[in-house]
């Protein structure tokens, strides 16, 4: 066909069976709320995505079925679902379904819900589930108000919180609650929303005739970079911004999705978890000699507004771990790269960065400076501290010849090759390990003669002690 096959919603005349008739009052008015509210999941079985935590037989559908839910954080990037996960544990559970908001709300707000679920628990034995959005929002002291109760068992606690809680959460409460990581929705997960949100007639778009083209639908669900809350509005403005066709049809073609959803926004905090998540790739792709991916998330953090020198360090961080001696230009291309950046900032900066990135990754790589010095400061600070011979002592003062300092000092360019052996630690220790990664192969070659000579030295000065 010549065009992607369209996904064909019933006519405004044939309803789902729970549908209700398009001029009732009360449905008028649920209909001004955004779809994404409309489409919330009344039960798991309605519940997209997190698999891993809510699939069956897992930990946290186990014990929703079972009722036996204690204190929860969820944290996860926005539209992945924790408010419904919320309030479909309270449903489901028949708990009373409290909500305060970490920007919004203050301890007058706690005291007053504390109080409520207290007396509810005393006098009908119903329980209270406590839902705080943005807790990590909430300072210290506001988040200690909730200890009592949570230890107690007069509320149970669900915080929601794009942070990594153990980070932004106090320690007493992480202790007391169990920690589930919501992740972004796949694509399947938001194209099956989309599907159920023109279907029902109820509480989506079914009461609308719309004909939408599948790869139109298919690029709001990979546009939507996994917010289920975005895929959703941006289905909503694409269905009711669009005239229908003299048929009476809304046709929601890939034009009219490009139009709708835009721009996707990238999912990155200055100081959070997609941060720290970010750079950490970045890092380890480089380390892992995989160009592609290590542009990826440097372009990620361009379009996301990091700082150019944040991400320069990194690299010359990388350049000297990672690479090290196997390609010690990869250094000197690191830290010009830094320099370019602070001299010209953003666009222009993307370009050195790029280029000492790919230098990096495609590079020969040793780790055997980290182990060396690693291996010397664990010597150093567990050790006896060696003192330094005599010959090797500063003898460019008066009265050092007295002292013997400098005595027997042979002077390293007068040998051939410029070496000359000699004993220069005053006791036998090997931390640089060099590897035959590129130059470090080389460098292998000439410290391993060298070793040879010096051990010949050491046994020799061992003789005549």
């Amino acid at each position: 066909m010549a065009r992607d096959d369209l996904f064909a919603i019933p006519a405004a005349g044939q309803p789902e069976n729970n549908a209700m008739p398009a001029s009732d009052g009360p449905r008028d008015t649920f209909r001004t709320q955004p779809l994404a509210a409309r489409m919330r999941p009344r039960n798991l079985d309605e519940y997209a995505g997190q698999s891993h935590i809510l699939g069956p037989g897992q930990l946290l559908r186990r014990a929703i079925e079972a009722d036996r839910i204690q204190s929860l954080i969820f944290y996860g990037p926005p539209g992945t679902g924790k408010t419904s996960l919320a309030q479909i544990i309270a449903r489901q559970t028949k708990s009373k379904f409290e909500r305060l908001s970490g920007v919004e709300s203050n301890v007058a707000d706690m005291r007053r819900v504390l109080s409520g679920a207290a007396n509810r628990l005393e006098n009908t034995g119903a329980s209270t589930i406590l839902f705080i959005d943005e807790i990590h929002r909430f300072n210290k002291s506001q988040q200690d108000v909730l200890l009592p109760d949570v230890e107690s068992g007069v509320i149970k606690l669900i915080g929601a919180t794009t942070h990594n809680p153990f980070f932004f959460v106090n320690s007493p409460l992480v202790s007391r609650s169990q920690i589930f990581e919501l992740r972004p929705l796949t694509e399947e997960d938001l194209y099956a929303l989309l599907q159920r949100a023109l279907q029902d007639a109820e509480r989506g778009l079914g009461y609308l005739k719309i004909s939408a083209d599948e790869n139109a639908l298919r690029h709001l669900a990979r546009i939507a970079d996994g917010d289920a809350r975005k895929v959703l509005n941006s289905l909503e403005i694409a269905a009711l911004t669009t005239a229908p066709e003299t048929d009476g049809i809304i046709r929601i073609t890939l034009e009219v999705a490009e139009q709708s959803i835009q721009k996707k926004a990238i999912v990155y905090d200055g100081d959070g978890d997609a941060h720290y998540d970010t750079i950490s790739a970045f890092i380890k792709s480089m380390r892992g000699s995989d160009p592609d991916a290590a542009l990826y998330w440097l372009a990620k953090m361009i379009v996301a507004g990091e700082d150019p020198r944040f991400i320069a360090r990194r690299i010359v961080i990388c350049a000297a771990e990672d690479v090290g001696l196997a390609d010690p230009m990869a250094l000197v291309l690191a830290t010009s790269a830094l320099e370019a950046a602070e001299f010209v900032g953003w666009p222009e900066a993307q370009i050195p960065l790029a280029e000492a990135t790919i230098y990096i990754a495609t590079a020969n790589k040793s780790n055997s400076a980290v182990m060396a010095i690693a291996a010397a400061l664990a010597d150093v600070k567990s050790g006896r501290t060696l003192a330094v011979p005599e010959h090797l002592r500063d003898s460019h003062y008066k009265g050092a010849e007295r002292l013997g300092h400098g005595k027997g000092y042979a002077y390293a360019h007068d040998g051939k090759e410029h070496f000359v052996a000699q004993d220069y630690l005053g006791a036998t220790k090997k931390y640089y390990e060099p590897t035959e990664q590129g130059v470090e192969k080389k460098i292998k070659e000439r410290l391993e003669k060298w070793r040879v000579e010096f051990a010949k030295v050491r046994a020799d000065a061992d003789g005549h002690r």
